[in-house]
């Protein structure tokens, strides 16, 4: 007799192996954060071990602005791969956000798979809902269940037409999804973030959703791995629709968007972030904080140490960034300037003049 969980069950592995692919990842469009000018400066005038990383976000303190990104959950491989995520997320004071807990609110038995707070009690932790599945009658209660279940702090709901479209049996019916989140969000008692999975939040989107009451915008761009191939690469074995699958925002260009549509909004910033570089650029479009998950998946395979190996590397050249920019932390008033410019800069300009 056929285990009618073991379908889903394979489907998260074969996302998992699927991300491992070079294929996966966007062949053409790029995250535009390497156009983002970088100031140097010779003279810092500070120590580097001075360089303030601490930050605030979603009524937490950071160690970093760092939070390992959304991944996986479901299965047996999965549970590791989580579990050592959230202990390197723990030693480092860090937050992290799980992977879709729709399996989980569907097939309780799996749940362990999710639950990291025995291996990390005291991080910021993000659980994780489809925005489709509000759409199609969840509400209140899954989305309280789903918190609570895991222990976590706040919820992500994450935005996926295009995945969806490409995937066998997706969610497309998408009709009312902005109405009901503005009934229900309102009514949760944690923060609630809206995040896209990597083909990027658009500016139209974020003024869409203005009034729903999200504490909290991941704009996840693209320019790093694309939901839409991954899910091709599960139901053909190859990527047989590449130009839709090459559709989306690059992270730079969603980071002006939503900066501009939502100015008072915190924004996560993922998709395509590969290096502590490529996060104080973000930062310097406007990010509070950001997201790192396709880097980490291979060392969360090995070992939780691996991953704290990974993320350390990431935190200390992000600190780095700051220190020869000529920062002296993530709160420097000037880090922020060149979110207020309305058009991509390119590297070279005037704007790479350091800070004064």
């Amino acid at each position: 007799m056929t285990d009618p969980d073991s379908g889903i069950q394979a489907r998260k592995m074969h996302h998992i192996e699927a991300c491992l692919r070079p294929e996966s990842q966007y062949a053409g469009v790029q995250s535009g954060l390497s156009a983002v000018p970088w100031p140097y400066r010779a003279l810092p005038e500070r120590d580097l071990d001075d360089v303030k990383l601490e930050v605030g976000f979603l009524g937490r303190r950071l160690s970093a602005p760092v939070l390992i990104g959304a991944m996986t959950g479901g299965a047996e491989r999965a549970a590791r791969i989580n579990a050592n995520l959230a202990l390197a997320a723990q030693r480092l004071g860090i937050g992290m956000m799980l992977g879709s807990q729709r399996i989980m609110l569907e097939r309780p038995e799996v749940a362990p798979s999710f639950q990291v707070r025995g291996v990390a009690p005291d991080i910021l932790l993000i659980g994780n809902l489809g925005a489709a599945q509000f759409g199609l009658g969840y509400g209140v209660e899954e989305a309280g269940r789903a918190v609570r279940e895991v222990g976590a702090d706040a919820l992500a709901i994450h935005v996926n037409p295009l995945q969806e479209a490409l995937q066998a049996g997706g969610d497309t019916r998408w009709r009312g999804v902005v109405a009901r989140l503005g009934e229900v969000v309102p009514a949760l008692p944690f923060p609630v973030v809206l995040k896209e999975v990597g083909h990027g939040l658009d500016e139209r989107t974020v003024r869409a959703v203005a009034g729903v009451g999200f504490a909290a915008l991941d704009v996840a761009g693209a320019g790093g791995t694309s939901w839409a191939r991954v899910e091709q690469l599960v139901r053909w074995g190859h990527v047989v629709s590449p130009e839709l699958c090459e559709l989306g925002v690059p992270t730079a260009q969603a980071l002006r968007g939503a900066r501009a549509a939502a100015p008072a909004t915190p924004l996560i910033a993922s998709g395509g972030i590969r290096s502590g570089l490529d996060a104080a650029r973000a930062l310097r479009l406007g990010a509070r904080v950001v997201a790192v998950a396709r880097p980490l998946l291979e060392p969360a395979l090995e070992s939780a140490e691996a991953a704290e190996a990974w993320l350390s590397t990431f935190i200390h050249d992000l600190r780095v960034a700051l220190f020869v920019g000529g920062y002296s932390g993530v709160d420097d008033p000037a880090l922020g300037a060149l979110a207020e410019l309305p058009a991509p800069v390119e590297a070279g300009r005037p704007a790479d003049a350091a800070p004064a």
